[in-house]
């Protein structure tokens, strides 16, 4: 990757997309071109091969029997293994997110390989289903504020010891393991439940992954009033009683 150029990958568009996840796609997408970034962005349909030369790849949810074809695509296809061990950024949500960890339960109640990227185990909750916004605050280490979203989920995510939670829920379920985390990352992979789009409630992600994927420690200021006023709204919404 150059200096000005970006090469952002959405996997899977038609399995994987539900809430309005292809939305984190064009935030990504515009945000990087208002910092003056050539972006050349790739749909990567689950009948194409995933290309290995992204720098940013983004995975959306889905529904638990696409979320199965998805993973078998995956593991057969390779592509974004071989990305993540070139160091890729890869950012992943709800179905996409757990496809990422080491297993998960399909469609047909049985344990489905994952692609062994995120150090995580899902498995289904018997209890309510994960329902509502969430209100959640990121690892100081990523140094973000706050996280608002929309989590629709029956899956409970386990984390291992090499995965970091990506945020502690104030409101919500989160990974609905009781322990308040939600999400998970190592290095440059990422994944949570948040939909919303996460990155139009959460801009300052979708930056994180432009930093990253460019190896710099800032950007460009933009225009954020759209996006605080979002933000505004919806962690209002989180923190009312129901």
């Amino acid at each position: 990757m150059s200096n000005n150029s970006l090469r952002l990958v959405w996997v899977y568009p038609d399995l994987l997309s539900t809430y309005g996840d292809q939305g984190n796609a064009l935030v990504v997408e515009r945000r990087a071109r208002q910092r003056g970034l050539d972006v050349s962005r790739v749909d990567v349909r689950s009948d194409q091969p995933v290309p290995t030369s992204g720098d940013i790849y983004l995975i959306g949810g889905g529904e638990d029997r696409p979320q199965r074809l998805a993973a078998e695509r995956l593991r057969r296809d390779g592509g974004l293994s071989r990305a993540a061990s070139n160091g890729a950024i890869i950012f992943s949500v709800c179905a996409g997110y757990q496809i990422l960890g080491h297993e998960f339960v399909n469609d047909l109640g049985e344990r489905e390989q994952g692609l062994g990227l995120l150090d995580v185990v899902s498995t289904r909750g018997e209890g309510a289903r994960c329902v509502g916004d969430v209100l959640g605050d990121i690892d100081p280490r990523l140094g973000l504020p706050p996280l608002t979203g929309f989590e629709n989920h029956q899956g409970v995510t386990h984390l291992g010891p090499t995965a970091r939670p990506f945020a502690q829920v104030r409101f919500g379920r989160g990974n609905g393991t009781g322990d308040g985390t939600e999400g998970a990352y190592n290095d440059t992979v990422f994944g949570t439940y948040m939909h919303g789009p996460v990155m139009a409630r959460n801009p300052l992600i979708a930056d994180l992954l432009l930093k990253l994927a460019l190896d710099v420690n800032a950007l460009p200021p933009t225009d954020d009033r759209w996006y605080e006023a979002l933000r505004a709204e919806r962690i209002a919404a989180a923190t009312q009683p129901a």
